[in-house]
């Protein structure tokens, strides 16, 4: 029996093929190959639904995102059974996401944005937004905003990628977390765990903490600090200026004051992330917690290269947007 690894290998190496023939399927093409395995994945061991229209239309029903997302899963795990392990000896797929991953047999995961390369995903820890994902993922770009505006839908996969768990991570936060990681756990590991913290739980619209995370960026450069400290000011008057004129809410002279304080603190690196920590506690309160000791570890550990974005509602939100404009 192979393991997960190694079928997830068979597959990166035959991704491009796998996808042409999953748009085949997707276009109403060779469903008969497919139809026992979608027998066994659909419910009660029928067939889906939305097959018998795809077979004879060569398009599918008038269906939401998320419905459009199971039924790839559907196909993608049709495709790997009879196409790309064909000539393996592989047990019987399942999806199954409760159990934390799409694939449990290939701890492998199945993402399909669409066109604004976003997708909601669970929450389970906002150190996921540096450490990424336990398990690889495919991303599958659709064109379904596109294809619902001109009916019937006629899905296809426009372009794909495989992705490590660990760039199922932030970019730009795993960037800046990957150039401090060092210096800063040699010269206080209790600071170190701070930056770690404020970047994991940023909120980068928030005017105070994308100017910190700025300073984070030069954390070891004082004069770039001061430099950022400067900006800051100046972006926070000419801003305010035209919110008054536009009548919109002001930024707050707390969020100026505590970045003008920071020029009072030597080192001025220890200025900078206690304002950050300061930000962390007085925005989510008990909610933030210091990274426990399995996910430190791995922060120490991590190839910190993080590929795409995250930000946090009452889920993440993964924007895919960097992974294919590169």
């Amino acid at each position: 029996m192979m393991s997960p690894k190694e079928l997830r290998t068979i597959l990166q190496n035959n991704l491009d093929e796998t996808l042409f023939q999953l748009n085949k399927l997707l276009s109403g093409q060779n469903l008969e190959s497919v139809k026992p395995v979608l027998k066994r994945l659909g419910r009660n061991q029928a067939l889906p639904h939305w097959y018998q229209q795809l077979k004879r239309e060569h398009a599918l029903p008038n269906l939401d995102g998320k419905t459009i997302g199971s039924i790839i899963e559907m196909l993608f795990v049709s495709v790997l059974e009879t196409f790309t392990y064909r000539s393996y000896e592989v047990s019987n797929l399942t999806i199954n996401p409760a159990k934390g991953v799409d694939i449990p047999e290939l701890e492998l995961g199945i993402k399909s944005p669409s066109e604004n390369f976003c997708t909601s995903e669970p929450f389970f820890s906002a150190y996921e937004r540096l450490l990424g994902n336990e398990y690889d993922a495919v991303i599958l770009l659709t064109d379904y905003q596109t294809a619902k505006k001109k009916p019937p839908l006629k899905i296809k996969i426009i372009n794909w990628q495989y992705l490590k768990g660990s760039q199922i991570a932030d970019r730009n936060l795993c960037r800046v977390a990957k150039i401090h990681r060092e210096w800063l756990f040699n010269e206080n590991r209790a600071q170190a765990k701070k930056v770690l913290r404020f970047l994991a739980y940023i909120n980068q619209q928030d005017w105070q903490a994308k100017h910190l995370l700025k300073m984070i960026e030069v954390l070891n450069d004082e004069k770039g600090i001061i430099n950022r400290i400067e900006a800051a000011i100046k972006h926070y008057h000419n801003s305010n200026l035209k919110n008054e004129k536009a009548g919109k809410e002001l930024i707050p002279i707390d969020a100026l004051n505590t970045i003008s304080r920071i020029k009072k603190i030597s080192p001025l690196y220890l200025g900078v992330i206690q304002a950050a920590d300061d930000w962390v506690i007085n925005t989510h309160k008990d909610f933030a917690r210091i990274p426990n000791d399995n996910e430190w570890n791995r922060y120490l550990s991590s190839p910190l290269d993080g590929m795409i974005g995250m930000s946090f509602a009452l889920q993440w939100r993964y924007h895919f947007a960097s992974v294919f404009k590169t």
